[in-house]
């Protein structure tokens, strides 16, 4: 079946109702008296009533002039014939924020809409469907639609706003220049890299939901405080409960001025599984639910094996540090304080922050320009008001790495052996002001914090959907990782090796290793921006098609120079018949 490539040329069928009206209207004949009636029979019967709408009479001039109507129309349209095995690929790039989930449907009915005239002339289509979100592995790659819905069905939108230059370029380098690039999103954006084209299904509608949540003890109580942000520009007016897996409460009103945010709060719940606040639904519900569990960190034990001087240094350290508490025993503790004295140098052999006692207090000061070492254990923090006189020197040892220096003494390193590690400070800090320095206290949290995060231990966190995970576990022995939603219903069970990130949905994750808990986790979703659809829009592509992949997918009507001479056949000869009529009026 042929298909034109300029189908405006079909116009020229009108020619046809207006040959047959100009053949209707007849002129009327001149009236010549005769003697005898044998005459009679040459008479044209059409022309004897004058100009007026008469029987069509079939002639020849008729016939040719509609023949030549209708190869003016087929020339013009310029037909063309799809060559077989003809292909045309297409990269469909789906824009995965969250947002796109409450248009998910909509986007895949227009997106089959769409697809004839992304295939355009060619006799097949060969489809690939991608994420906006680099990394992520094909959603579809073929030709069967039946095959692309059913990818698309199980595609479950849920990341944050993502600039999709990096997924479109790959998109075009899969499709060639002469291939189409489509991207499909909710929030139309400028002009698309890569010669892209647009195709968005969002539209604005209100929104309201949870934006985060926060802990505090207060009189003995753990109190939980969430807050709720209305994102449109008019007010709403929505419900809360608390829900655990015993009961809830009575539904309370919540009035949301235009942008507003507002706290709730109240005590968490004692000895309760699986706590959520949920808000009455509304056509987002990513955040109409906030999972909650009591954190708790990793527990940290502290030594202080240090002389009278530091005591009162150790003790504000143990009051800063979250869940630290303190041990009579080295062997069993996460973190040692100690102080190194010539005259008994031994060392905790464990992770440890050494001091310099100098008991003899009469250095000078120390000269020159301090400098702090590239290290994420400093990074930020101003060390040049510290102060510190000449004092013994710990022994430093070629691996160790140095993060502050002043001249050429290295004032602070750390030393790092077979999962050890150990904070020097190569001055006496009593004889300095480095406990008036912003910068020495955050040091010493950082470093006991780190201890902290490497430590094989529980702890029960509330996280983000997507959020990065650190669990820290024992080698060779793969995590058992289950999750359930936010009403408790368990999801598929999996085993891996090394979990990334928190569940992308709203819920409840827990991370085992063998019988030990290693994580305890509340999952919700915390996105502002993809929470607010102020910015929606729909709109329609652009020309899917080119004339360059149009010729590449057709040939021209072999037989164009056949009805050419067709045509100028016709017009002779309807002149010719039209003359010999004339003459013989």
């Amino acid at each position: 079946m042929p298909v034109f490539a300029n189908p405006l040329g079909l116009v020229a069928l009108l020619g046809i109702p207006a040959v047959l009206a100009i053949h209707f209207l007849q002129r009327k004949a001149r009236e010549l008296p005769v003697s005898t009636l044998f005459l009679l029979d040459h008479t044209r019967r059409e022309a004897a009533s004058g100009r007026r709408f008469e029987r069509l009479i079939p002639s020849i001039p008729l016939w040719m002039q509609l023949l030549a109507v209708l190869l003016l129309a087929w020339l013009l349209a310029e037909p063309r014939y799809r060559k077989s095995g003809s292909i045309q690929r297409v990269a469909i790039v789906m824009d995965s924020s969250a947002s796109m989930s409450v248009f998910k449907n909509e986007a895949l009915a227009r997106l089959m809409k769409q697809l004839p005239e992304l295939q355009g002339a060619a006799t097949e289509i060969q489809l690939t469907v991608l994420e906006s979100a680099p990394n992520r592995p094909r959603l579809h790659a073929g030709s069967s639609i039946e095959e692309l819905e059913a990818a698309l069905d199980k595609w479950r939108p849920r990341d944050g706003p993502i600039d999709p230059t990096q997924a479109l370029r790959l998109a075009r380098s899969l499709v060639s220049r002469d291939g189409t690039v489509l991207y499909l999103t909710d929030t139309p954006a400028g002009p698309l890299p890569f010669e892209a084209r647009l195709l968005a299904v969002g539209k604005p509608m209100a929104n309201a939901g949870f934006t985060g949540v926060s802990f505090a003890t207060e009189e003995g109580a753990l109190v939980w405080r969430a807050l709720v942000k209305n994102h449109s520009a008019k007010a709403i007016e929505r419900t809360w409960s608390v829900l655990t897996k015993t009961g809830s409460t009575q539904p309370r009103p919540l009035y949301l001025e235009p942008g507003a945010l507002v706290t709730l709060q109240a005590a968490f719940p004692k000895d309760a599984e699986n706590v959520r606040l949920v808000l009455s639904p509304d056509r987002f519900p990513l955040d109409d639910v906030l999972p909650l569990v009591a954190p708790k960190p990793k527990p940290l034990v502290l030594f202080a094996a240090t002389s009278p001087a530091f005591a009162g240094l150790a003790e504000k350290l143990l009051r800063a540090l979250d869940a630290a508490e303190s041990s009579k025993d080295a062997a069993s503790a996460d973190l040692s304080i100690a102080s190194y004295n010539p005259l008994d140098p031994a060392l905790p052999s464990g992770n440890t922050i050494v001091f310099v006692e100098d008991e003899t207090r009469t250095g000078a000061w120390l000269k020159g320009g301090i400098v702090a070492e590239a290290h994420p254990l400093m990074d930020g923090l101003n060390w040049q008001s510290l102060l510190a006189r000449e004092t013994i020197q710990l022994d430093r040892q070629p691996t160790d790495t140095v993060l502050l220096w002043q001249d050429k003494r290295p004032l602070i390193f750390l030393r790092e052996s077979n999962g050890i590690r150990q904070l020097h400070f190569n001055f006496d800090p009593t004889l300095s002001n480095a406990e008036k320095q912003p910068a020495f206290i955050v040091l010493l949290h950082r470093f006991a914090e780190s201890i902290r995060a490497e430590k094989i231990a529980g702890v029960c966190e509330n996280l983000e959907t997507g959020q990065p995970l650190t669990v820290t576990a024992a080698p060779g022995i793969p995590l058992s990782v289950t999750a359930a939603d936010a009403s408790g219903t368990p999801f598929p069970k999996s085993t891996i090796l090394d979990p990334q990130s928190a569940i992308s949905d709203p819920g409840f994750l827990t991370i085992r290793q063998g019988d030990k808990t290693l994580l305890t986790a509340a999952v919700h979703f915390a996105d502002p921006r993809e929470a607010d659809f102020s910015a929606c829009a729909s709109s329609d592509p652009e020309e899917m098609g080119s004339t360059a992949a149009f010729e590449r997918h057709t040939r021209p009507d072999p037989l164009w120079r056949v009805w050419m001479l067709v045509l100028l056949a016709a017009l002779m000869v309807s002149w010719k018949f039209t003359s010999r009529s004339l003459q013989t009026a």
